[in-house]
Order: structure tokens, then C-alpha cells, then sequence
């Protein structure tokens, strides 16, 4: 008869044994099984209102529009929700498109409290800053229509500080302009720009997204009109280099 310390000795020695044999003791299946990924920064069921100008807007449907985007459009927005319900189905996020072409900073503030505070988001996101600077550039001839660099970040910090205390999260995002040469004049100014938001998102606590620096990651293997016609507008290619980079600060897992 097997004493009871022959008998716990067997024990200890079976998963080296069964190992031996080719089998897989549970106990090293469960340390080589996959980690679950971590969730999102976003928590399920919160409320995204992504706001900014035509990117953001990418032909959503609206009152007064002529689009046929569906509500989100058929840009960077559209794939940020198709990532998340096909990746993180177990964590359902609402998004609205807030986006409206030709918006500066100024347009922001002007409808503020309609489209970010009194739809109560749980989250924010905003990227404005093109035609702030682009304005410069396109329309000498009526400089009114730009935005200072000073008035930029005036504007954008006060609308942030009246909504960062009932946000849970805030997501900025840099403009950007599809040049590599960094000392293009344009390209130059909209660094400028970029750099407020880096700033902004300091002070408010948020989650920065530089979408400059993603198209210049791909930008160094392709050609700009890969990603845009006229170096502003993203092509579908761009749109998902922008919906990547925003997914990335917000915790998605790409081998999830």
C-alpha cells in the first residue's frame, strides 16, 4: 500500500510526468493562454461627442447639409466606431458626430453650449485648428477670416475649462497639414498650432493625440496624395491613419 507521503510525492511529480508524455498540465495551459487585454479608457455605455470641423464632419447627415454620410459620415469618426463595436463588442460606446465644415475655433464657441453642453457627454473629443490656420494661407485678402494663434488658444482653453469638471475624459487632437516639409509655411504654422493643443492637453488633463505625427509616419513610405488630395481633406487611407492614432490613445489593443 502507497503510504500517504509516497502518495503526495506522486503528486507533486505528476504535471513533470504528464509533461513527459507530451501532455499539458492545466496549470502551464493557463500561464501560456493569451492575457485578456485591458479595456478601454472609455467606459461602456459612455457618451462620445467628437467635435471639429469638415474631418470630423467627413459628409455626416444633418439638418441643412447636403450629405449622405449617416450620422457619423464616412470619415476618421465612422472607422473610430466601427474599431470599437467589432473589437470591443462587449463595450458599447455611443459616438455622435459633432463635426461642421469650415468651423475655426470661433464657430466652436458660438454653438458650445448646444452641441457639447447640453448634450452632457461622458466623454470629449475635439480637433479644430485647419481652418484657423489655413484661412491665413487661402484668404489673404480677408484676414478676419483667420484666428490668431493667440485668440486660438484663448478660445479652445476657456470652452475646455467650462466642460473639463463634468467630463470623465477629454480627447484633443492636433491639426495637422499633409506636408513633409516641415519649414513649408503652412506646415510651420500648423505645428504651432499643434503645440497649443500638446499644451492644452496638459493643463486639462487629457489625452493627447498628435495626428501630425501620424501622418508623418506614413507620409516617410508614401506619397501625400495617398492620404489627400489637397494635403487637408484625408482620403479613406488618411481617415484610418487618423482613426488609428485616436483608438491608440484611448487604450485599443490591435491583437486583442
Amino acid at each position: 500500500m502507497t503510504s500517504r507521503r509516497e502518495f503526495a510525492r506522486l503528486l507533486a511529480g505528476a504535471p513533470f510526468a504528464l509533461e513527459a508524455l507530451g501532455a499539458r498540465p492545466a496549470r502551464a495551459q493557463a500561464a501560456s493562454a493569451p492575457a485578456r487585454r485591458g479595456a478601454l479608457h472609455i467606459g461602456a455605455r459612455s457618451k462620445l461627442v467628437m467635435i471639429g470641423d469638415s474631418i470630423t464632419d467627413a459628409g455626416r447627415a444633418r439638418t441643412g447639409a447636403d450629405a449622405g454620410g449617416g450620422p457619423l459620415g464616412r470619415g476618421y469618426v465612422a472607422m473610430v466606431d466601427t474599431l470599437l463595436a467589432a473589437v470591443y463588442p462587449e463595450q458599447p460606446i455611443w459616438i455622435v458626430n459633432a463635426g461642421i465644415s469650415g468651423n475655426t475655433v470661433r464657430d466652436l464657441k458660438a454653438r458650445w453650449t448646444a452641441d457639447v453642453l447640453e448634450a452632457k457627454p461622458d466623454w470629449l473629443s475635439v480637433m479644430i485648428g485647419t481652418n484657423d490656420v489655413w484661412r491665413q494661407f487661402d484668404s489673404p485678402r480677408r484676414p478676419e477670416l483667420a484666428v490668431p494663434i493667440d485668440e486660438y488658444e484663448q478660445t479652445l482653453g476657456e470652452l475646455l475649462a467650462r466642460t473639463r469638471p463634468a467630463l470623465k475624459g477629454l480627447v484633443l487632437l492636433t491639426p495637422f497639414y499633409l506636408e513633409p516639409n516641415r519649414q513649408e509655411p503652412m506646415r510651420a504654422q500648423m505645428d504651432r498650432y499643434g503645440a497649443v493643443v500638446r499644451r492644452l492637453a496638459a493643463t486639462h488633463d487629457a489625452l493627447f493625440v498628435d495626428t501630425q505625427a501620424a501622418f508623418d509616419d506614413v507620409l516617410a513610405a508614401a506619397y501625400t496624395a495617398n492620404f489627400s488630395r489637397d494635403r487637408v481633406h484625408p482620403s479613406d487611407a488618411g481617415a484610418m491613419v487618423l482613426a488609428r492614432a485616436f483608438v491608440n490613445a484611448i487604450g485599443f489593443s490591435w491583437t486583442r
